[in-house]
């Protein structure tokens, strides 16, 4: 999908790579159902590496982003209620990053065995579900919107301030 909006065409792109992400994720899990990967496994340890820059960078910079200017936008259009379901989202997504982020650093401190591995899929699973059942809504409801009501002005002053935490 195209949008007019930069913003929303932006958060578009984010929305897809981390849908990317989140089916390597899901395709690693699969792949490794039996039991924990080799440690040296260059797949399962690059899959890491980008899972935890994706949550404690882009998820973290593209949420504050949504709640503290986009939310905000609708709150001021008189159109709240999206905004809050998906702050809620927000609320029950974080944790689920964060503790996989965690672990993923005692993964790499420490190896993989099994309890480490099971804890890592339980995590994984649940933040890919939520995840990606969360930009889906994004992409069916909040951006269609933002892009149909946002005007030019405001589009570029946010797209600008969105720019610089990239």
């Amino acid at each position: 999908m195209n949008f007019r909006n930069r913003v929303c065409q932006v958060l578009h792109d984010e929305h897809f790579a981390t849908i990317a992400l989140m089916e390597r994720l899901e395709q690693a899990v699969a792949r490794h159902r039996n039991g924990p990967p080799d440690a040296k496994d260059q797949i399962v340890a690059q899959l890491m590496a980008d899972l935890a820059i994706g949550i404690e960078g882009e998820l973290a910079r593209h949420f504050a982003f949504e709640e503290d200017e986009l939310f905000s936008y609708l709150d001021a259009a008189d159109d709240r209620a999206i905004g809050a379901h998906l702050r809620e989202e927000h609320a029950m997504i974080r944790p689920l990053g964060t503790a996989l982020v965690k672990v993923i650093g005692d993964i790499r401190a420490h190896g993989c065995n099994a309890a480490r591995w099971d804890e890592f899929r339980r995590f994984g699973r649940e933040l890919s579900e939520r995840l990606v059942a969360h930009a889906q809504k994004e992409e069916m409801a909040l951006l269609p919107m933002l892009d149909e009501i946002m005007d030019p002005e405001r589009e570029a002053q946010l797209y600008e301030k969105y720019a610089e935490t990239i």
